[in-house]
């Protein structure tokens, strides 16, 4: 049994930032698969989230939830290899990038282009057409503002690898499997040549939900 213990829903993209982060670094830990969305979840399929969400980590008795929390506590407490720049402006550009997946990324290009245009066609679901133009829409700052960091080369370099790698790519896999996404991210020259590098190590294969587009083409 490990110490590590990471509770989780794997369509979850903030899931699989923790799970990237924990491939990346090669630690090994125990999953547990919960479903936040279900009330009726028998008690081993709850979350232990006190805001019913995911995911959580337990290291032995030490409990800590929110995405950022848990990446940063899993940098500082398994330092090698570091996923954390030393440089200042590196830091900052991951900070910012982490910022910009949360406050801006998320919701257009999970929330309503992978959703609407992939999940829930998947699911024999019906598209809102509207919801999913309003987030190609949205998108669009989000993806400059990102191409300019990706242009600037402190982070989002496919080389090597940070924090900011780790948070952007799931949202960027889910929006990258919508055709219309592709196209999107095709057009941000930095942006996708990132992509065309992260999108193929192996800690994208060792968490893809099922997903995944290999290679950003329109």
């Amino acid at each position: 049994m490990n110490d590590l213990t990471l509770y989780g829903h794997r369509p979850s993209v903030y899931t699989r930032v923790t799970r990237l982060v924990l491939a990346e670094k090669g630690l090994a830990y125990d999953y547990r698969e919960v479903n936040p969305f279900d009330p009726d979840a028998k008690d081993e399929q709850r979350t232990p989230h006190p805001f019913a969400r995911v995911p959580l980590l337990e290291h032995g008795s030490f409990k800590i939830y929110e995405t950022v929390a848990i990446s940063c506590y899993l940098d500082a407490a398994f330092p090698t290899p570091s996923l954390t720049p030393d440089a200042p402006r590196a830091l900052a550009r991951m900070a910012q990038v982490i910022s910009i997946v949360d406050a801006y990324g998320y919701w257009p290009l999970v929330r309503q282009v992978f959703s609407q245009g992939v999940f829930r066609p998947a699911d024999g679901l019906e598209t809102d057409k509207t919801e999913f133009a309003a987030g190609l829409a949205a998108a669009e700052a989000v993806l400059d503002a990102l191409e300019t960091v990706a242009l600037e080369g402190y982070v989002l370099t496919g080389d090597t690898p940070t924090l900011a790698d780790c948070h952007l790519a799931p949202m960027i896999a889910a929006f990258a499997a919508a055709p219309k996404g592709r196209a999107a991210l095709a057009r941000r020259p930095a942006l996708s040549k990132w992509w065309s590098k992260w999108s193929t190590r192996s800690s994208m294969h060792q968490t893809d939900t099922g997903f995944d587009v290999t290679h950003p083409q329109p």
